[in-house]
């Protein structure tokens, strides 16, 4: 790390900045064992699109109740305080998945979900901001892209996990489980069940680790009461005055909106289009775009040295525009391509949406952040409405609601420059 990048304050701060950056790379790991997870539970549980789908509202519903209280919580205790107790949270969600499995109850194994998710609003609502506030302003946005970067290690990771651990190639269709005998039915499913046990159990006790270690570094001293006069209510009504954050949560819902629906929907597209093609085979393709995710936070990182962030994020969802028409026009091969190649230019989309959102407010930056936390719910509508349309039509028309978003991050980003306070 760079100290132009990073920032001589997080030079003082080296072990807290390591674990902030692990952060990112823990909730990456969450995030996209979930795609799997979909696919997954699909087949244990015999769910349509819609229902499968589920996995995704849930968890992003857990982000949308908690990301408020986390930052109340934190101005109240501070962030060391809220990345202890998110890391906890995150832990004993994970290990809920061992009863979960025993029990085989589709709710329950949501409810863990729920859990982790609590944990990690409060784990983003904390990184984040503390990530942009570790160095100069003007090099925000490049500072919380360069960590971000680890992120999308951790979703490869969390791609590579299940595909290994959880997704066994298995996948008999209806006639088949219909001719099977009642005890090979039970064993395929206990089978299928038992698969997530051992992934979550080392996830849960690493974080176990974790929450010790974060006990024991310093962190930068953060204030408490001191960062707004007017109190929790005030500082949220004060917000609303806020226009670019405002535009920015609506960004930030569409962008997550549209990478969560394309990220838990490639599996599925993959096997019903390009005819052949088994889970595992598309559960590389999934890798590889998150590869290409990866590929993009580093080299967009470095664009933004020559290139302003709004206008780079503006190309970007420009190009996400037209590969997702190529994925709703050519299902198949092509399409998939399509669909693979826009991770690399959704790569920059959230930290810039939050760096640019988040510029200028100074005292109410905590409040802010929680604001675009809150609008990771876009995860669980517009999956939930692909799901839907999955349902009603086909996998391949679904891809019309990110590309709907995708637009909507290009007016957000046209506009960015342009925006602001209307306080006085």
């Amino acid at each position: 790390m760079s100290v132009t990048v990073v920032g001589q304050r997080a030079q003082r701060y080296l072990a807290a900045s390591a674990l902030v950056v692990g952060l990112f790379f823990l909730w990456g790991v969450a995030n996209n064992l979930n795609d799997v997870l979909v696919a997954q539970f699909k087949k244990l549980f015999v769910l349509s699109d819609f229902r499968s789908g589920l996995v995704q509202s849930v968890f992003y519903f857990g982000y949308f109740v908690w990301a408020i209280p986390a930052a109340i919580f934190m101005r109240r205790f501070g962030y060391k305080a809220g990345v202890v107790f998110g890391l906890a949270l995150y832990a004993a969600g994970a290990l809920l998945f061992l009863p979960a499995a025993g029990a085989r109850e589709y709710a329950f194994f949501l409810s863990a979900l729920f859990v982790i998710a609590s944990g990690l609003a409060f784990l983003e609502t904390c990184a984040n901001p503390l990530m942009t506030a570790l160095g100069p302003r003007e090099t925000a946005a490049q500072r919380l892209n360069f960590a971000q970067s680890f992120n999308s290690l951790g979703a490869i990771s969390g791609v590579l996990i299940g595909r290994e651990f959880i997704l066994s190639g298995v996948e008999p269709g209806e006639a088949e489980l219909a001719a099977m005998s009642a005890s090979a039915r039970e064993a395929f499913f206990a089978a299928e069940a038992a698969a997530v046990k051992g992934p979550y159990l080392v996830l849960g006790l690493g974080l176990l680790a974790l929450v010790v270690v974060a006990c024991a570094i310093p962190f930068p001293p953060q204030a408490r009461a001191q960062d707004g006069q007017d109190g929790s209510r005030g500082q949220f009504a004060r917000l609303l005055r806020e226009r670019r954050l405002l535009a920015g949560v609506a960004a930030q819902f569409l962008y997550v909106g549209a990478q969560v629906g394309v990220w838990s929907y490639m599996i599925r597209y993959a096997t019903y289009t390009a005819e052949g093609m088994g889970e595992k085979t598309a559960a590389a393709w999934l890798t590889g775009s998150l590869a290409a995710f990866m590929a993009g936070r580093f080299i967009s990182t470095g664009l933004m040295s020559f290139i302003a962030p709004q206008r780079l994020l503006a190309a970007y969802a420009a190009g996400n525009v037209l590969l997702c028409f190529v994925a709703v026009a050519a299902p198949g091969q092509v399409g998939l391509a399509a669909l693979a190649a826009t991770s690399f230019f959704m790569s920059l989309m959230f930290p810039t949406i939050f760096a640019l959102s988040i510029d200028g407010l100074d005292e109410l930056t905590k409040a802010g952040s929680s604001l675009l936390v809150m609008a990771i719910i876009g995860g669980a509508i517009v999956t939930a409405m692909m799901g839907a349309v999955s349902d009603m039509t086909a996998i391949n028309l679904a891809m019309l609601l990110p590309m709907a978003c995708f637009a909507g991050v290009f007016l957000f980003a046209m506009g960015a420059g342009g925006t602001g306070s209307a306080r006085p």
